[in-house]
Formats: structure tokens, C-alpha cells, sequence
């Protein structure tokens, strides 16, 4: 008599008891239904590091944008700096534009609008990060549960025919750690993916503090009444825009 039969003898289950029917259930379901959802997680992973990449393509910082708005606060203050970063689609330019268009208020105003636009936008740029991050922590798990699945029908089958030998159960073992196999080639580029993007987003993130920065320090260094006069063309600008 073989070990998994000895085991299954060794052991005898209630007809009707829970354990009973988790037994049943396990050897129902199997370990296919892991490698279809393992299958559809990897799709979704795929669509969403598509749409991120497409994202963050979009969304790209303007070359040398630091910088122009700094001499461009040095030459012709907020008013000719806010006109560079209009329309722009990056967390930079956001940044620019809430700083510059507050200018006038103080350097509290324009620091707690850098920090708010900051995190409004970090919103944005995370977003489904962490659908990737947590597939790449779990996927092996659910790779090892349809693995565990398959051992015990394998081990079941083999208990109850025990004349096909241990071939049998070798057979269903190997298919059973397909799962755990899929579940790693699924983790790993989920993982990878995440720790790209989420190295962007602190890039990005600190391309945008240091835009903040800038445009405080030009209000601390300039006077309260040239911000004002200084900002008045660019409220003129975007009045004209609306009209």
C-alpha cells in the first residue's frame, strides 16, 4: 500500500462532515481556474502598465522648464514665467502655474499651494500602481494555492486507484506546480513594472518641489508690492483668454 493511500486510510473523513465538504470542494474546483485568473490578472497588468507607459509619455516634463521659469522670473518676473507653462501637461508645470499665479499672496500661500498641487497630482501619476504592486506580491501566493489544489486531487486520485502507481501522482504533482510557475512569471514583471513607474513618480515628484522652490524663493527675494504689479499683466493675459 502507497503512502498517500496509507494517509487517506489513516485518516477517515465524516460523510457529511466539514471537512467532508472542503475535501469535496478542493478536488471539484481544482487548480485550472487558478491559471485562468492568473491568465486575466496578467492581461489587466498589461493594459494597465500600457496605459501608465501612454501616461507618463503624455505627461513628460518640458525641457529645461526650471530653469526658463527661473530667468524668466529674473527678466520679466511671474507674469512672462506663467506664460511658459500654459497649456504644459506635466506635475512641473502644475506646480509652475499655482505657484506663479499666487505670487502676490505671500510665500505661506504659495508653499501650501506647491504641497497641495504636489499631492493632487501624485494622485494622478500613482494611479493603478498599486494594482501592479500588489500583484507582484500575491501572484506567487495564488500560483502556490492552485498548486496546493492540484497536489490534493493528485494524492486523492491516487488513493483511490492506487493500481496506476506512483506515475499517476507524479504526473498530477508536475501539473500542479504549473500554477506556482505562472504565478512567478506573472509576479516578476508586475514587480519590475511597479518599481519603474514608482521611480518615475519620485522623479517627477522632485523635479516638481524643486519647481516649487524656485518660484518661492523669487517671492521671499522680491517685494511684496513688485509681485503684485508684476503679476497684474498676467491676470490681464488670462482674461483675455477667456473672453
Amino acid at each position: 500500500m502507497t503512502l498517500p493511500t496509507l494517509l487517506f486510510a489513516a485518516v477517515p473523513v465524516a460523510e457529511g462532515s466539514l471537512d467532508a465538504e472542503l475535501l469535496d470542494l478542493m478536488l471539484r474546483v481544482g487548480s485550472r481556474w487558478v491559471l485562468w485568473l492568473l491568465l486575466g490578472l496578467s492581461l489587466f497588468a498589461v493594459a494597465v502598465a500600457l496605459e501608465r507607459l501612454l501616461f507618463f509619455f503624455l505627461e513628460r516634463r518640458p525641457a529645461d522648464l526650471q530653469a526658463r521659469v527661473a530667468t524668466a522670473l529674473k527678466t520679466g518676473g511671474p507674469a512672462v514665467a506663467l506664460q511658459l507653462v500654459v497649456g504644459a501637461r506635466s506635475m512641473e508645470a502644475a506646480v509652475a502655474r499655482a505657484a506663479l499665479s499666487a505670487v502676490g499672496q505671500g510665500g505661506d500661500s504659495v508653499s501650501e499651494l506647491v504641497s497641495a498641487t504636489i499631492e493632487n497630482e501624485r494622485l494622478r501619476y500613482e494611479r493603478m500602481l498599486a494594482f501592479l504592486g500588489t500583484l507582484g506580491n500575491n501572484a506567487p501566493f495564488v500560483g502556490l494555492f492552485g498548486t496546493v489544489l492540484g497536489i490534493i486531487r493528485a494524492f486523492h486520485d491516487l488513493a483511490s486507484n492506487s493500481a496506476q502507481g506512483a506515475q499517476a501522482v507524479m504526473a498530477g504533482i508536475a501539473e500542479a506546480l504549473v500554477a506556482t510557475g505562472v504565478g512567478l512569471l506573472v509576479a516578476l514583471p508586475a514587480v519590475a513594472m511597479y518599481n519603474l513607474f514608482a521611480r518615475h513618480v519620485e522623479s517627477v515628484v522632485s523635479s516638481a518641489t524643486a519647481m516649487g522652490h524656485t518660484v518661492l524663493a523669487y517671492v521671499k527675494a522680491v517685494p511684496a508690492s513688485q509681485q503684485a504689479v508684476a503679476t497684474e499683466p498676467a491676470k490681464v493675459a488670462r482674461a483675455g483668454e477667456v473672453n
